[in-house]
Parts: C-alpha cells; sequence; structure tokens
C-alpha cells in the first residue's frame, strides 16, 4: 500500500476503525515495538472500565504498521467487553493478519482493579505455541 492509499494517515478521523493499514518495511528494519498506555476497554462480565498498556513487538517481513491505524484500532476497543488475555490475543492475531511479520509477541498490562494487575501475552509467527 503507497502513502497515497492511506485510509486514515493525513485525514480527520473521529471514530474507530478495526482496519489495520501497513506500508513497505525500510531496509535495515529488524524489529519494531509499539506501546501504548491510552488503551481502554470494558469488563465483559461487570462492564466496569479495564485501562491497559499494550506493547506490540513484531519482526517484519515486508511490511509495517502505520501507527495512527493503530490508535484508531486500539480506540475500537472503548467499548468492548473484553478480557485481558483475549485482548492480547485478538491483537496478536489482528497483527498476524495485517502485516504477516516474521514473529509478533504482544503484551497487554491491565491497570490494578481490585489490587489486581493482569499481564498476559499472545505470540503469533514462528514462535508461537513451541513452532
Amino acid at each position: 500500500m503507497s502513502s497515497h492509499e492511506f485510509a486514515a494517515l493525513g485525514k480527520k478521523v473521529s471514530e474507530p476503525c478495526r482496519r489495520l493499514e501497513v506500508f513497505p518495511k525500510p531496509s535495515g528494519v529488524e524489529t519494531i515495538i509499539l506501546e501504548s498506555d491510552e488503551v481502554t476497554s470494558l469488563c465483559p462480565v461487570t462492564g466496569q472500565p479495564d485501562w491497559e498498556t499494550v506493547i506490540i513487538e513484531y519482526v517484519p517481513d515486508k511490511l509495517c504498521l502505520e501507527s495512527k491505524s493503530l490508535k484508531l484500532y486500539l480506540w475500537s476497543f472503548r467499548d468492548e467487553g473484553v478480557f485481558c488475555e483475549a485482548l492480547a490475543s485478538k491483537i496478536a492475531q489482528d497483527v498476524e493478519s495485517a502485516c504477516e511479520p516474521h514473529s509478533c509477541k504482544v503484551t497487554v498490562i491491565q491497570k490494578p482493579r481490585g489490587g489486581i494487575k493482569i499481564t498476559a501475552s499472545a505470540l503469533t509467527g514462528k514462535g508461537a505455541a513451541g513452532e
């Protein structure tokens, strides 16, 4: 996808979107780490808000994630009921689908509620499931 084809980058956007956009990997790039501490979701049982830090670390093959589309993607979880563990898995699967990296690790750190902090990681690619 060339820069003139981006749906979000360079445009006014006022709502979340689950579409992750990509661009060609520059030569020499080995690992990319994207981190946001502004992710929110809802407990799927109680509906109470949860605040998460999401860390995406991947080894790109041919494509990289575009950061504005990632912001809109993460925003899309704001009103969704999802457990921390499922959120890590969903994001890892969506990154895998969008840019087909050699490997991807997504860590979600849920801020403490009721005194319990949760950290969940999900892997895709060659490092997943003992591959």
